[in-house]
């Protein structure tokens, strides 16, 4: 069977392969292998690395209140974050020790601009941070339980969609050196509010495909290592769609 796509690039269509019980049976024992209580738990302890950094920025820009104090802070984590998780995807074998990495440095950036933003609209950490685990919780049980079937039109729609707001994210970057704006998209306007609305979605149904590209690595008898990578592919949605749930809180209570 043909391993399917995800448009998550830590979870990519190779990720998995050649990693079947037929090429790696005689070699891995039952203990040595992943399983899907194994990846929700490194899935835990990532997200604790991620919080606990978060933590340590926030405190720092809530006491003086200037983000100047927190900004080369959030570099080092956006940067840093970058350069780790190409590092693990690429080298997937150590993921044990950069996927935390990862985490950690993550959270450096996530609790600086989270901090900021709370100044200006009190309250939105708190709703990004509980709207976030809302999903996760919510698309897991409904994959868990059926609702949600994983078909490769289902699967192709995600990766197509998530391709396309990659590129548009890009070329607004490129674009925006040389002074064109998408103010109308980036505002906090009918247009605006409903492309951010649109773009949740997508980063929200990033995580099926994540629920179920695990699963199929569990079944393939893929190695140990690899239920950190698996962990680390989570948390690379997961921030995603909390830097999207954050902005589209922060398009709505800017019109207030």
């Amino acid at each position: 069977m043909a391993l399917m796509k995800t448009s998550n690039p830590a979870l990519s269509e190779n990720t998995f392969r050649n990693l079947s019980d037929a090429q790696y049976g005689a070699m891995i024992d039952a203990a040595d292998r992943m399983t899907l209580n194994g990846t929700v738990n490194k899935t835990g302890m990532l997200l604790v690395c991620a919080i606990a950094t978060a933590a340590w920025t926030w405190h720092l820009f809530v006491q003086s209140r200037d983000m100047a104090d927190v900004a080369p802070l959030m570099m080092v984590g956006l940067i840093g974050g970058f350069i780790c998780a190409m590092v693990t995807i690429f080298k997937k074998e150590w993921s044990a020790v950069t996927a935390p990495i990862y985490a950690l440095l993550e959270g450096l950036a996530l609790g600086g601009l989270s901090a900021a933003l709370e100044l200006r609209y009190p309250g939105i950490a708190m709703q990004a941070v509980a709207l976030t685990f809302g999903t996760l919780f919510v698309l897991l049980i409904a994959y868990r339980s059926g609702m949600i079937k994983v078909t490769q039109k289902f699967r192709l729609g995600v990766v197509a969609a998530t391709g396309g707001i990659m590129v548009f994210y890009l070329l607004q970057m490129v674009l925006g050196f040389f002074g064109f704006h998408f103010t109308s998209i980036n505002g906090s306007g009918p247009i605006g509010i409903g492309f951010s609305l649109i773009v949740v979605g997508i980063a929200a149904l990033n995580l099926v495909l994540d629920f179920d590209f695990i699963e199929r690595g569990v079944q393939y008898g893929a190695p140990k290592y690899m239920e950190w990578y698996g962990a680390f592919g989570i948390i690379v949605t997961l921030v995603w769609l909390y830097l999207e749930i954050l902005r589209l809180l922060s398009k709505m209570r800017s019109r207030n």
